[in-house]
Protein backbone atom coordinates (compact mmCIF):
# COMPACT_ATOMS: atom_id res chain seq x y z
CA UNK A 1 0.00 0.00 0.00
CA UNK A 2 2.80 2.58 1.18
CA UNK A 3 4.36 1.41 -2.28
CA UNK A 4 1.08 2.58 -3.98
CA UNK A 5 1.26 5.88 -2.32
CA UNK A 6 4.60 6.86 -3.06
CA UNK A 7 4.24 5.75 -6.92
CA UNK A 8 1.11 7.96 -7.41
CA UNK A 9 2.44 10.55 -5.08
CA UNK A 10 1.58 13.16 -8.65
CA UNK A 11 -2.10 11.99 -8.27
CA UNK A 12 -2.35 12.47 -4.30
CA UNK A 13 -0.89 16.47 -4.68
CA UNK A 14 -3.14 17.18 -7.56
CA UNK A 15 -6.49 16.06 -6.07
CA UNK A 16 -5.11 17.66 -2.87
CA UNK A 17 -4.25 21.12 -4.70
CA UNK A 18 -7.56 21.19 -6.68
CA UNK A 19 -9.67 20.50 -3.12
CA UNK A 20 -7.81 23.59 -2.02
CA UNK A 21 -7.91 25.74 -4.75
CA UNK A 22 -11.51 25.17 -5.77
CA UNK A 23 -12.20 25.15 -1.96
CA UNK A 24 -10.71 27.41 1.03
CA UNK A 25 -7.92 28.58 -1.29
CA UNK A 26 -9.95 29.77 -4.25
CA UNK A 27 -9.79 33.69 -2.94
CA UNK A 28 -6.32 33.49 -4.12
CA UNK A 29 -7.42 33.83 -7.48
CA UNK A 30 -10.34 36.34 -7.38
CA UNK A 31 -8.67 39.37 -7.13
CA UNK A 32 -4.81 40.63 -8.98
CA UNK A 33 -2.04 39.16 -7.42
CA UNK A 34 0.73 40.52 -5.81
CA UNK A 35 4.19 39.43 -7.37
CA UNK A 36 5.17 37.09 -4.39
CA UNK A 37 1.74 35.59 -4.41
CA UNK A 38 2.25 35.33 -8.60
CA UNK A 39 5.45 33.68 -8.47
CA UNK A 40 4.43 31.11 -5.97
CA UNK A 41 1.55 30.42 -7.27
CA UNK A 42 2.65 29.68 -11.24
CA UNK A 43 5.67 27.54 -9.72
CA UNK A 44 3.40 25.45 -7.60
CA UNK A 45 0.29 24.77 -10.30
CA UNK A 46 3.41 24.51 -12.93
CA UNK A 47 5.17 22.05 -10.99
CA UNK A 48 1.85 19.38 -10.00
CA UNK A 49 0.83 19.86 -13.56
CA UNK A 50 4.38 18.79 -14.98
CA UNK A 51 4.17 16.01 -12.78
CA UNK A 52 0.68 14.52 -13.37
CA UNK A 53 1.48 14.80 -17.37
CA UNK A 54 4.69 12.38 -16.19
CA UNK A 55 2.02 10.54 -14.53
CA UNK A 56 -0.28 10.12 -17.35
CA UNK A 57 2.76 9.42 -19.47
CA UNK A 58 3.91 6.75 -17.11
CA UNK A 59 0.56 4.67 -16.57
CA UNK A 60 0.21 5.15 -21.14
CA UNK A 61 3.95 3.37 -20.66
CA UNK A 62 2.59 0.36 -18.79
CA UNK A 63 -0.72 0.43 -21.28
CA UNK A 64 1.38 0.44 -24.12
CA UNK A 65 3.46 -2.56 -22.76
CA UNK A 66 0.29 -4.56 -22.00
CA UNK A 67 -2.02 -3.30 -25.60
CA UNK A 68 1.51 -2.92 -27.90
CA UNK A 69 1.87 -0.48 -30.46
CA UNK A 70 0.19 1.66 -32.02
CA UNK A 71 -2.04 2.04 -28.99
CA UNK A 72 0.45 2.61 -26.31
CA UNK A 73 1.19 6.26 -27.95
CA UNK A 74 -1.72 7.12 -29.25
CA UNK A 75 -3.19 6.38 -25.12
CA UNK A 76 -0.22 9.00 -24.64
CA UNK A 77 -0.79 11.35 -27.04
CA UNK A 78 -4.49 11.56 -26.12
CA UNK A 79 -3.49 11.77 -22.51
CA UNK A 80 -1.43 14.82 -23.17
CA UNK A 81 -3.71 16.56 -25.56
CA UNK A 82 -6.29 16.72 -23.44
CA UNK A 83 -4.44 18.79 -20.87
CA UNK A 84 -3.30 21.09 -23.95
CA UNK A 85 -6.99 21.69 -24.70
CA UNK A 86 -8.02 22.04 -21.02
CA UNK A 87 -5.64 24.70 -20.68
CA UNK A 88 -6.87 26.32 -24.15
CA UNK A 89 -10.36 26.42 -23.34
CA UNK A 90 -9.77 27.70 -19.63
CA UNK A 91 -8.36 30.79 -21.03
CA UNK A 92 -10.19 31.10 -24.40
CA UNK A 93 -13.41 31.61 -21.55
CA UNK A 94 -12.02 33.38 -19.04
CA UNK A 95 -10.84 36.39 -18.61
CA UNK A 96 -10.12 38.65 -21.72
CA UNK A 97 -10.46 36.62 -25.19
CA UNK A 98 -6.89 35.62 -26.71
CA UNK A 99 -8.04 35.03 -30.51
CA UNK A 100 -4.89 33.77 -31.22
CA UNK A 101 -4.00 31.70 -28.18
CA UNK A 102 -5.77 28.45 -30.09
CA UNK A 103 -3.11 29.17 -33.19
CA UNK A 104 0.03 30.35 -31.07
CA UNK A 105 -0.04 27.09 -29.13
CA UNK A 106 -0.26 24.78 -32.16
CA UNK A 107 2.67 26.91 -33.53
CA UNK A 108 4.26 26.04 -30.86
CA UNK A 109 3.35 22.54 -30.46
CA UNK A 110 4.22 21.88 -34.44
CA UNK A 111 8.00 23.73 -33.85
CA UNK A 112 8.50 22.30 -30.38
CA UNK A 113 7.68 18.24 -31.48
CA UNK A 114 9.02 18.73 -35.51
CA UNK A 115 11.96 20.98 -35.69
CA UNK A 116 12.52 20.58 -31.38
CA UNK A 117 12.22 16.97 -29.83
CA UNK A 118 12.53 15.51 -33.48
CA UNK A 119 15.97 17.01 -34.00
CA UNK A 120 17.18 15.62 -30.92
CA UNK A 121 15.88 12.33 -31.14
CA UNK A 122 17.69 11.90 -34.37
CA UNK A 123 20.49 13.39 -33.03
CA UNK A 124 20.87 11.27 -30.27
CA UNK A 125 19.24 8.24 -32.22
CA UNK A 126 22.54 8.96 -34.51
CA UNK A 127 24.77 9.54 -32.06
CA UNK A 128 24.41 5.97 -30.37
CA UNK A 129 23.29 4.16 -33.30
CA UNK A 130 24.79 5.93 -36.39
CA UNK A 131 21.73 5.40 -38.84
CA UNK A 132 18.44 4.11 -37.70
CA UNK A 133 15.49 2.77 -39.32
CA UNK A 134 11.91 3.71 -39.07
CA UNK A 135 8.65 2.42 -41.19
CA UNK A 136 7.85 4.86 -43.87
CA UNK A 137 4.39 3.79 -44.30
CA UNK A 138 3.53 5.04 -41.01
CA UNK A 139 5.69 8.19 -41.40
CA UNK A 140 4.07 8.86 -44.48
CA UNK A 141 0.68 8.23 -43.41
CA UNK A 142 1.27 11.22 -40.14
CA UNK A 143 2.62 13.04 -42.81
CA UNK A 144 0.17 13.23 -45.39
CA UNK A 145 -2.44 13.72 -43.18
CA UNK A 146 -0.45 16.03 -40.84
CA UNK A 147 0.20 18.46 -43.55
CA UNK A 148 -3.30 18.79 -45.03
CA UNK A 149 -4.88 19.62 -41.79
CA UNK A 150 -2.16 22.06 -41.02
CA UNK A 151 -2.56 23.85 -44.29
CA UNK A 152 -6.56 23.89 -44.09
CA UNK A 153 -6.64 25.27 -40.71
CA UNK A 154 -3.23 27.52 -39.94
CA UNK A 155 -2.51 29.09 -43.72
CA UNK A 156 -5.68 28.80 -45.60
CA UNK A 157 -7.91 31.17 -43.21
CA UNK A 158 -5.74 34.18 -44.61
CA UNK A 159 -7.03 33.82 -47.96
CA UNK A 160 -10.36 33.29 -47.22
CA UNK A 161 -12.71 36.60 -47.82
CA UNK A 162 -15.73 35.88 -45.91
CA UNK A 163 -14.06 37.47 -42.97
CA UNK A 164 -11.89 40.64 -42.52
CA UNK A 165 -9.21 39.13 -40.49
CA UNK A 166 -7.47 35.43 -40.27
CA UNK A 167 -10.72 33.86 -39.04
CA UNK A 168 -13.27 31.45 -40.09
CA UNK A 169 -17.45 32.27 -40.49
CA UNK A 170 -20.03 30.12 -38.49
CA UNK A 171 -20.43 28.03 -41.70
CA UNK A 172 -16.83 27.53 -42.72
CA UNK A 173 -15.54 27.07 -38.77
CA UNK A 174 -18.69 24.47 -38.30
CA UNK A 175 -17.42 22.64 -42.06
CA UNK A 176 -13.45 22.71 -40.88
CA UNK A 177 -14.07 21.42 -37.47
CA UNK A 178 -16.24 18.31 -38.71
CA UNK A 179 -13.92 17.72 -41.64
CA UNK A 180 -10.90 18.01 -39.24
CA UNK A 181 -12.87 15.55 -37.09
CA UNK A 182 -13.61 13.36 -39.84
CA UNK A 183 -10.50 12.87 -40.93
CA UNK A 184 -8.85 12.79 -37.55
CA UNK A 185 -10.82 9.69 -36.49
CA UNK A 186 -10.13 7.95 -40.48
CA UNK A 187 -5.79 8.28 -39.41
CA UNK A 188 -7.13 6.75 -36.16
CA UNK A 189 -9.29 3.73 -37.86
CA UNK A 190 -6.36 3.37 -40.23
CA UNK A 191 -3.44 3.44 -37.28
CA UNK A 192 -5.41 0.96 -34.83
CA UNK A 193 -7.04 -1.53 -36.81
CA UNK A 194 -6.37 -1.88 -41.28
CA UNK A 195 -2.68 -1.04 -41.31
CA UNK A 196 -1.59 -0.81 -37.61
CA UNK A 197 1.50 -3.03 -39.11
CA UNK A 198 2.91 0.48 -40.57
CA UNK A 199 3.12 1.90 -36.98
CA UNK A 200 4.88 -0.81 -35.85
CA UNK A 201 8.97 -1.04 -35.46
CA UNK A 202 10.48 -2.47 -38.65
CA UNK A 203 11.75 -6.21 -37.67
CA UNK A 204 12.38 -9.19 -39.54
CA UNK A 205 11.13 -10.60 -42.54
CA UNK A 206 7.57 -10.68 -41.53
CA UNK A 207 7.58 -9.63 -38.31
CA UNK A 208 8.18 -6.17 -36.22
CA UNK A 209 8.66 -5.35 -33.12
CA UNK A 210 6.45 -2.85 -30.24
CA UNK A 211 9.78 -0.90 -29.78
CA UNK A 212 7.72 0.70 -26.73
CA UNK A 213 10.05 1.33 -23.27
CA UNK A 214 10.98 -1.49 -21.03
CA UNK A 215 8.98 -0.87 -18.31
CA UNK A 216 8.33 -3.05 -15.36
CA UNK A 217 5.69 -3.36 -12.68
CA UNK A 218 2.96 -3.50 -14.91
CA UNK A 219 0.00 -4.32 -13.27
CA UNK A 220 -3.42 -4.72 -15.36
CA UNK A 221 -4.80 -2.83 -18.28
CA UNK A 222 -8.32 -1.52 -15.77
CA UNK A 223 -5.87 -0.69 -13.24
CA UNK A 224 -3.81 2.00 -15.13
CA UNK A 225 -6.53 2.81 -17.45
CA UNK A 226 -8.28 3.89 -14.42
CA UNK A 227 -5.24 5.57 -12.96
CA UNK A 228 -4.56 7.47 -16.35
CA UNK A 229 -8.17 8.88 -15.91
CA UNK A 230 -7.65 9.94 -12.15
CA UNK A 231 -4.27 11.36 -13.02
CA UNK A 232 -6.33 13.44 -15.73
CA UNK A 233 -9.32 14.72 -13.74
CA UNK A 234 -6.97 17.31 -11.34
CA UNK A 235 -4.81 17.89 -14.50
CA UNK A 236 -7.67 19.57 -16.35
CA UNK A 237 -8.75 21.52 -13.32
CA UNK A 238 -5.79 22.75 -12.03
CA UNK A 239 -5.84 23.98 -15.96
CA UNK A 240 -8.15 26.68 -15.05
CA UNK A 241 -6.31 27.90 -12.64
CA UNK A 242 -2.90 28.64 -14.19
CA UNK A 243 -4.87 29.89 -16.91
CA UNK A 244 -5.68 32.63 -14.69
CA UNK A 245 -2.26 33.00 -13.35
CA UNK A 246 -0.73 32.69 -17.40
CA UNK A 247 -2.92 35.70 -18.33
CA UNK A 248 -1.79 37.79 -15.86
CA UNK A 249 1.68 37.16 -16.11
CA UNK A 250 1.92 37.99 -20.00
CA UNK A 251 -0.53 41.08 -19.64
CA UNK A 252 1.88 42.24 -16.64
CA UNK A 253 5.21 42.14 -17.95
CA UNK A 254 4.00 42.84 -21.46
CA UNK A 255 5.30 39.13 -23.08
CA UNK A 256 5.05 38.53 -26.41
CA UNK A 257 1.55 37.32 -27.04
CA UNK A 258 2.07 33.62 -28.37
CA UNK A 259 4.30 33.21 -25.02
CA UNK A 260 1.73 31.59 -23.70
CA UNK A 261 1.27 28.68 -26.43
CA UNK A 262 4.94 28.32 -25.89
CA UNK A 263 4.58 27.65 -22.19
CA UNK A 264 1.56 25.83 -22.65
CA UNK A 265 3.00 23.47 -25.34
CA UNK A 266 6.00 23.04 -23.21
CA UNK A 267 3.85 21.84 -20.01
CA UNK A 268 2.65 19.27 -22.10
CA UNK A 269 5.10 17.99 -24.32
CA UNK A 270 7.72 17.26 -22.13
CA UNK A 271 6.73 13.97 -20.90
CA UNK A 272 6.26 12.92 -24.38
CA UNK A 273 9.63 14.74 -25.60
CA UNK A 274 11.09 12.59 -23.04
CA UNK A 275 8.97 9.13 -24.42
CA UNK A 276 10.92 9.72 -27.36
CA UNK A 277 14.10 10.97 -26.32
CA UNK A 278 14.67 7.26 -24.33
CA UNK A 279 12.74 5.54 -27.32
CA UNK A 280 15.58 7.30 -29.70
CA UNK A 281 18.52 6.06 -27.58
CA UNK A 282 16.98 2.18 -27.50
CA UNK A 283 17.05 2.07 -30.69
CA UNK A 284 12.83 1.94 -31.47
CA UNK A 285 13.11 5.13 -33.73
CA UNK A 286 9.45 4.10 -34.59
CA UNK A 287 8.15 4.57 -31.33
CA UNK A 288 9.65 8.03 -31.05
CA UNK A 289 8.34 8.97 -34.73
CA UNK A 290 4.69 7.68 -33.47
CA UNK A 291 5.23 9.82 -30.68
CA UNK A 292 6.14 12.94 -32.40
CA UNK A 293 4.05 13.02 -35.31
CA UNK A 294 1.27 11.87 -33.57
CA UNK A 295 1.47 14.74 -31.06
CA UNK A 296 1.36 16.95 -33.38
CA UNK A 297 -0.97 15.40 -35.69
CA UNK A 298 -3.29 14.91 -32.58
CA UNK A 299 -2.91 18.90 -31.79
CA UNK A 300 -4.68 19.70 -35.01
CA UNK A 301 -6.99 17.24 -34.82
CA UNK A 302 -8.24 17.80 -31.24
CA UNK A 303 -7.43 21.40 -30.58
CA UNK A 304 -8.79 22.84 -33.81
CA UNK A 305 -12.68 21.65 -33.42
CA UNK A 306 -12.33 22.50 -29.92
CA UNK A 307 -11.16 25.89 -30.66
CA UNK A 308 -14.15 26.48 -33.26
CA UNK A 309 -16.18 25.05 -31.23
CA UNK A 310 -15.93 27.65 -28.22
CA UNK A 311 -15.71 30.27 -30.95
CA UNK A 312 -19.32 28.99 -32.39
CA UNK A 313 -21.14 28.00 -29.79
CA UNK A 314 -19.86 30.84 -26.99
CA UNK A 315 -19.34 33.62 -29.32
CA UNK A 316 -15.65 33.84 -28.81
CA UNK A 317 -12.92 35.47 -31.35
CA UNK A 318 -10.73 32.94 -32.86
CA UNK A 319 -8.04 33.90 -35.51
CA UNK A 320 -6.39 30.79 -36.85
CA UNK A 321 -4.47 32.48 -39.80
CA UNK A 322 -1.02 32.23 -39.02
CA UNK A 323 1.63 35.64 -39.72
CA UNK A 324 3.72 35.44 -42.80
CA UNK A 325 6.65 34.78 -40.65
CA UNK A 326 4.99 32.03 -38.51
CA UNK A 327 3.58 30.41 -42.60
CA UNK A 328 6.97 30.09 -44.03
CA UNK A 329 8.52 28.33 -41.09
CA UNK A 330 5.37 26.25 -41.12
CA UNK A 331 5.70 25.54 -44.76
CA UNK A 332 9.89 24.81 -44.54
CA UNK A 333 8.97 22.77 -41.28
CA UNK A 334 6.50 20.58 -43.57
CA UNK A 335 9.41 20.04 -46.62
CA UNK A 336 11.89 19.12 -44.32
CA UNK A 337 10.05 16.49 -42.40
CA UNK A 338 8.75 15.34 -46.04
CA UNK A 339 12.54 14.62 -46.36
CA UNK A 340 13.79 13.47 -43.37
CA UNK A 341 10.66 11.02 -43.03
CA UNK A 342 11.28 10.51 -46.92
CA UNK A 343 13.31 7.46 -46.71
CA UNK A 344 13.84 4.32 -44.33
CA UNK A 345 16.46 5.52 -42.33
CA UNK A 346 18.02 8.73 -40.94
CA UNK A 347 20.81 10.59 -39.26
CA UNK A 348 22.77 13.12 -37.30
CA UNK A 349 22.47 15.55 -40.03
CA UNK A 350 18.72 15.68 -40.00
CA UNK A 351 18.01 16.51 -36.88
CA UNK A 352 20.32 19.12 -36.96
CA UNK A 353 18.84 20.87 -39.83
CA UNK A 354 15.56 20.19 -37.57
CA UNK A 355 17.15 22.50 -34.85
CA UNK A 356 18.23 24.88 -36.85
CA UNK A 357 14.90 25.82 -37.72
CA UNK A 358 13.39 25.14 -34.11
CA UNK A 359 16.28 28.12 -32.65
CA UNK A 360 15.02 30.67 -35.30
CA UNK A 361 11.35 29.87 -34.16
CA UNK A 362 12.60 30.88 -30.63
CA UNK A 363 14.40 33.30 -32.09
CA UNK A 364 11.71 35.47 -34.06
CA UNK A 365 9.39 34.97 -30.86
CA UNK A 366 11.41 37.30 -29.60
CA UNK A 367 12.80 39.68 -31.79
CA UNK A 368 9.83 39.18 -34.58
Amino acid sequence: MLKLIRSEIALILGLLLTVLFYGPWSFLFSDGFTMPLYLVLFAVLFAVMLLLSFAAVRHADHLAVLLGEPYGTLILTLAVITIEVALISAIMLGGEANPTLARDTMMAVLMIVLNGVVGLVLVVGGFYHREQEFNLHGARAFLTVLVTLATMTLILPNFTRSTPDPSLNRIQAEWFAAITIALYVTFLAIQTMRHRSFFVQPGPEGTGEDGHHKVTGSRSVPFHAVLLVLTLVPAVLLSKKLAIVLEFGVQSWQLPVSIAGVIIACLVLAPEALAALSAARQNFLQRAVNICLGSALATIGLTVPAALAISVFANHPLRLGLSDTDMTLLVLTMFVSGLTFGGVRTNMLQGAVHLVIFAVYIVLIFNP
